[in-house]
């Protein structure tokens, strides 16, 4: 094998220079603007040992994990990246760079592709273990990528895997552990060729062989069940039930107590091989009802940090306040309101034309957002990589066609769904009621995460808010997830012929759409990427999928004396908030 790159920026430049990716919002005006003066973690002073630290998280997005927080069972991973990073650690993680972001190796040594950029060799570091003593090697690493794939998670991994490879001889031990993590009713056949093309080369490389080039597949890792690796041992010890409450991993910190949607506590691993990391001694996540909450839940003292504060007025205020800081990153993800085109109204081109020509996301951006919002017409922001704010012919906000199209139809009732969070309920009630003057009858359900993602599999939702994008547009809650053909949260059409998602995965059916789709990752040239998301986006807005908004990128705010990439060190967010790389925060002393 060639070594094709094995750090550095993103996956976006393999050959030469390493430039600068997540499931479901402020500007860019202040990348690293806070409302006290201060300009991030460098002028903060040396890192302080010790202290513990409560980080307050919304329950209708990072606050819900109701399916628990084993990656592989998980339904929630994008959403639980918080979580997910104190836990797990990961292969990969998407680090601040003063211009954006890096992708660079973790737990992984680094990583290469063969000279086709069909197999991709990741190299773990030497003496890794889980928290629990056994060791984090590549056969640990196959269990786990095996598991990803066929636990039934509705975030697993959607990859090009080469079916025509014969697997290794694997010890008995290997298999019967690997079998009772799996569920029962698993296609053994499907698992039997996967290990044949995800294999441990050696004690500390993994490989996987794809049938095509996935110029986007290691910058989806840190967002991806593929990044969080667990320990087999731990699983068979503890079984499913108690390890979904208290998966062990090689992360930072591990689980002393998991409530389910409520609260989540970790103390430091002892066990970490980054030497004097992480430097705090406990970490709680802290699920509360909305921004309101969060907000006075700080000043009142019990908590330290907010993840991900959307509301523009508190943002205002805090960035007022001398005793917290405000932190804005730049956007990655734009609104977006998701068309069920599988069912009616939106099977009919006249009615998702009357939701764009009805939809005045402008004004819903100088009303609600101040005009911090930043405007997009694709499912790409400028914090994220191939920006492209406008698009040729799309459809912008015209009441009278509006009017005249729901009047051709007969009139149009639309139910309105979104995620159960302050803003995402504030931009429905606004856009209730623009399509109300467009004679648009308008029903929302405002729902935590777990209900949403349930309506999304069932095909039970006919409009939904959402954000579409990340920091790569074809990973985490990017294009591919929100607009493939067989993705369970998207609305755009099956291909011909198809009765289901996984009858067209059976089949391999695809649409132009998916094509599209396929040949912007199908490359590792970064122009040619680019000109093939101007094409996507040009398809999405010419068949009027979904109307596309601002992108809206959460504060972190907190408290002061508080320091750590993706607190008061911006980093591009990987879906909807910023990452936080949780075993370098830390708190000042006597803070």
């Amino acid at each position: 094998m060639t070594a094709r790159r094995t750090g550095g920026r993103s996956a976006l430049r393999l050959i030469g220079s390493l430039a600068a990716a997540a499931a479901l919002a402020i500007s860019a005006v202040a990348c690293t603007a806070d409302g006290n003066g201060t300009d991030g973690g460098g002028s903060a002073g040396e890192p302080t040992p010790g202290g513990d630290l409560t980080v307050l998280l919304d329950a209708g997005f990072a606050g819900g994990w109701a399916t628990g927080l084993d990656p592989a069972t998980s339904n929630t991973v994008g959403a639980n990246l918080p979580q997910n990073a104190a836990i797990f650690g990961g292969l990969f993680t998407l680090e601040p760079d003063g211009d954006g972001g890096q992708i660079v190796p973790n737990q992984a040594e680094g990583y290469e592709w063969s000279d086709d950029g069909l197999t991709l060799s990741v190299t773990l570091r030497d003496g890794l273990t889980f928290s629990d003593g056994t060791p984090l090697n590549a056969e640990a690493v196959v269990w786990n990528w095996i598991r990803a794939l066929n636990s039934g998670s509705t975030g697993a991994p959607q990859l090009q895997l080469d079916r025509t490879m014969t697997a290794p001889d694997l010890s008995a031990e290997f298999m019967d552990s690997l079998w009772a993590a799996l569920p029962e009713d698993v296609d053994r056949a499907t698992v039997e060729w996967q290990l044949g093309t995800i294999v441990a080369e050696d004690e500390l490389t993994v490989s996987m062989t794809l049938t095509a080039i996935n110029g986007s597949l290691v910058n989806g890792f840190p967002t991806s069940s593929l990044n969080l690796i667990a320990s087999p041992t731990a699983y068979a010890e503890i079984g499913a039930e108690e390890f979904s409450l208290a998966p062990v991993g090689a992360g930072p910190f591990v689980v002393v107590s998991d409530q389910l949607n409520e609260r989540l506590e970790l103390e430091k691993n002892p066990e970490y091989f980054k030497d004097g990391l992480p430097y705090l001694d406990a970490l709680t996540f802290q699920s509360v009802a909305g921004d309101q909450v969060a907000y006075q839940t700080l000043l009142a003292g019990q908590g330290d940090v907010i993840e991900g504060l959307s509301s523009v007025p508190l943002i205002t205020e805090a960035e007022n306040n001398p005793d917290v800081k405000v932190v804005l990153g730049t956007p990655t993800s734009p609104y977006v309101v998701q068309l069920n085109t599988r069912t009616a109204p939106f099977d009919d081109i006249r009615a998702r034309e009357a939701i764009y020509y009805a939809t005045d996301f402008a004004a819903i951006n100088t009303g609600l957002f101040k005009d911090q919002g930043e405007m997009s017409q694709s499912f790409t922001a400028s914090g994220g990589l191939f920006y492209n704010p406008e698009v040729p012919d799309y459809r912008t906000y015209d009441l009278d066609k509006a009017k005249a199209l729901v009047e051709e139809l007969g009139g149009l009732t639309v139910n309105l769904g979104t995620t159960d969070i302050v803003t995402a309920r504030s931009v429905t009630t606004a856009l209730q009621t623009q399509w109300q003057e467009a004679g648009i009858d308008v029903t929302i359900e405002a729902q935590p995460l777990g209900d949403v993602i349930t309506d999304f599999i069932a095909g039970d939702w006919e409009a939904m808010l959402q954000t579409a994008g990340a920091w790569d547009p074809s990973v985490g809650i990017g294009v591919s997830v929100r607009f493939g053909s067989t993705s369970p949260f998207s609305g755009a059409p099956l291909p011909e012929g198809a009765t289901s998602a996984a009858d067209a995965i059976q089949r391999q059916l695809t649409t132009d759409l998916d094509v599209l789709l396929a040949e912007a990752i199908g490359t590792v040239d970064d122009d040619e990427r680019a000109a093939k998301y101007e094409e996507i986006a040009k398809y999405i807005s010419d068949e009027a999928y979904a109307p596309f908004g601002m992108a809206f990128s959460p504060a972190q705010v907190m408290r002061t004396g508080v320091h750590g990439p993706g607190l008061d060190e911006p980093i591009p967010a990987l879906s909807v908030n910023q990452g936080v790389l949780y075993d370098r925060v830390w708190v000042e002393s006597g803070q």
